[in-house]
């Protein structure tokens, strides 16, 4: 394949408009859209998520959508696995692939490849870490990290649970530590595309403003509705990663955990609202670090963006 094949990477944090802009690009006729969100990929997830509408989705179809139910485990490698048969297909097409969403690390493994030695997710080995930081502490789960990984020890805080639970499944798996097999390994870049990134990063203020009208908009639509629907048709747990999504773990202790009281309640939103705050910082992390190692144009304004993109794309 020739090594000049484009892919766009429209990249930004929770609500910076990043959908609507790849949907103006869809209407030009010659793209095609990929979803590259970590919570989208879950059927019956749809409010809590911000998922385009079935509406939407017939005008504008994404791909990687509703691909798996919340019991099941999906990971970057999973993603790259998954994107390159899809951008291949594209380009036979004589279709350009937009790839938009907020999860970073799945645009990380796509830029930059992943070590391809690294076992995939293993739910009971991380189950039985999960029950030991339940019955020890995290900082005990901690401690086996840094005594068998000193490495990553020193790259992660106690807080870093998910970064733990896979450093750590990793090693009860092969035996090694993830920072050895990591630096073993070369990594398989996919050299055939060319990518053009975009990511819009609006002002804080302005952000965490849209995260509040997205959040309050999402329970006055029925976002508790749909995770009590989930309990009913899965069985649920907080340990899921599907759970792990904001809005979705608080709502899961809400309803499983406390006496619905409107005092927890309003609590709940709260953090729900904190946790979404928090996950726009950290994808403004990630973007800062993808920025300091790839090619990059940044927007601060939806209007910037599009004004740009028009004149670029024709």
């Amino acid at each position: 394949m020739s090594n000049q094949l484009p892919v766009i990477n429209l990249m930004g944090p929770t609500a910076s408009g990043k959908t609507a802009l790849a949907c103006e690009l869809y209407e030009r006729g010659n793209f095609e859209l990929i979803s590259v969100d970590s919570a989208l990929v879950y059927k019956d997830m749809d409010i809590g998520t911000a998922k385009p509408t079935k509406e939407e989705q017939a005008l504008y179809p994404h791909h990687l959508i509703d691909i798996i139910t919340p019991l099941e485990v999906y990971s970057a490698a999973q993603f790259v696995e998954d994107v390159c048969p899809l951008i291949d297909d594209m380009h036979e097409r004589g279709k350009t692939p937009v790839l938009v969403g907020g999860t970073m690390l799945y645009f990380k493994a796509l830029l930059e490849g992943l070590a391809d030695n690294l076992p995939n997710a293993d739910q009971n080995v991380r189950d039985a870490i999960t029950e030991k930081a339940e019955q020890e502490g995290w900082q005990a789960v901690y401690d086996e990290l840094v005594a068998v990984d000193p490495i990553a020890g020193q790259k992660f805080k106690v807080s870093d649970k998910q970064r733990i639970i896979r450093a750590l499944e990793v090693y009860r798996i092969t035996g090694e530590p993830i920072t050895k097999l990591q630096a073993e390994q070369p990594k398989n870049q996919p050299y055939r595309y060319t990518f053009h990134n975009y990511a819009l990063m609006p002002d804080r203020l302005e952000l965490h403003k849209r995260i509040e009208q997205r959040l309050s908009k999402m329970w006055e639509i029925g976002f508790l509705n749909e995770v009590e629907g989930l309990i009913v048709k899965y069985d649920l747990n907080d340990n899921l990663p599907s759970m792990r999504s904001v809005g979705y773990r608080q709502a899961l202790d809400f309803l499983l955990k406390s006496d619905l009281s409107l005092e927890n309640k309003v609590e709940m939103e709260n953090k729900a609202l904190f946790a979404t705050r928090q996950l726009a910082k950290r994808q403004y992390t990630w973007l800062r670090s993808l920025q300091e190692i790839h090619d990059f144009k940044t927007y601060v304004t939806i209007k910037q963006a599009k004004e740009d993109l028009r004149n670029f794309f024709g």
